[in-house]
């Protein structure tokens, strides 16, 4: 499939540069072969997905966007530069829509309303929201929150799932919004709230983070919603959204899905952390629909 494009446009440039951008690419491919950049969001605290390091952005969605970008170069023709662009929870998805960036990168749940304004590419990790507590809290359960302070990150879909899971355990608990997932940790760290609600594996990543202070929190093993991610990037953009569909398949097919998986889930992060978590079988199953072999 990438091939083929690269031949068409190949062949097109032959005639006239000007009508082959107009014959073979449209959305983002046309933008990329116009100016030779892909940007990419990145998040900076979203540990493994998409994380500051010292070189820059990092991480398990950062790599997987980094191959999507190398299938565009494929695709157009030309060496396409990568320039990363910092996104929030908050402000992710109108980055998007504004066109101030053009993948989102980072541990983004996708759902059947968040499709309305943005396209997804196959599913990436399977999450759930869970709660981050300290270890001599005394809470057990979210239904302990009655009274206490709970933080959520600006933006997600975690604040939803708590409400709901509260709302019907009859618990009533102050709700707090924090920026981002790094000062949602903060702030149970410092006592100014008594847990923090997001995805389980962030939760992990924030903990690992940490280093040896991360062993004074615990996750609570209670899910209160089901969180799959995926890389986000803008609808009505058929090209890209095969372009994309395209890469994971060749990445399953290559068995580097799975290398990329264990890179960043299995083996040691670049503090000399692990997460140590196993793909799931959900998402081992997901991997296989798109080609991936045991």
């Amino acid at each position: 499939m990438l091939a083929r494009t690269a031949l068409l446009l190949t062949l097109a440039l032959a005639v006239t540069p000007a009508a082959a951008l107009d014959l073979v690419l449209t959305g983002t491919l046309r933008k990329a072969a116009e100016i030779g950049e892909v940007v990419i969001g990145a998040r900076t605290s979203s540990v493994p997905f998409s994380f500051e390091e010292r070189g820059g952005p990092v991480g398990y969605a950062i790599d997987l966007c980094r191959e999507i970008v190398e299938d565009i170069g494929q695709a157009t023709g030309r060496n396409v530069r990568i320039r990363f662009e910092p996104v929030t929870s908050a402000d992710r998805f109108d980055a998007l829509t504004s066109g101030r960036i053009d993948l989102e990168c980072g541990s983004t749940t996708t759902n059947a309303e968040r499709r309305k304004r943005v396209a997804f590419s196959p599913v990436t990790y399977f999450s759930a929201t869970k709660l981050l507590v300290k270890r001599d809290s005394g809470i057990r359960s979210y239904r302990d929150l009655g009274g206490k302070r709970v933080v959520v990150t600006a933006g997600t879909t975690n604040e939803a799932a708590l409400r709901t899971m509260l709302a019907k355990a009859a618990v009533t608990a102050e709700i707090l919004v924090a920026k981002d997932h790094a000062e949602s940790f903060a702030m149970v760290r410092d006592g100014r709230a008594d847990a923090f609600a997001t995805d389980d594996v962030l939760l992990y990543g924030l903990k690992a983070a940490a280093g040896p202070d991360g062993a004074a929190f615990t996750v609570l093993p209670e899910k209160l919603s089901f969180e799959p991610y995926a890389i986000a990037f803008r609808k009505d953009d058929p090209a890209l959204a095969t372009l994309v569909t395209a890469t994971f398949q060749r990445l399953a097919e290559s068995r580097e899905l799975r290398w990329t998986y264990d890179k960043w889930f299995l083996k040691r992060l670049p503090n000399g952390e692990r997460l140590d978590i196993p793909m799931s079988d959900e998402l081992r199953t997901s991997f296989a629909v798109l080609g991936l072999q045991d």
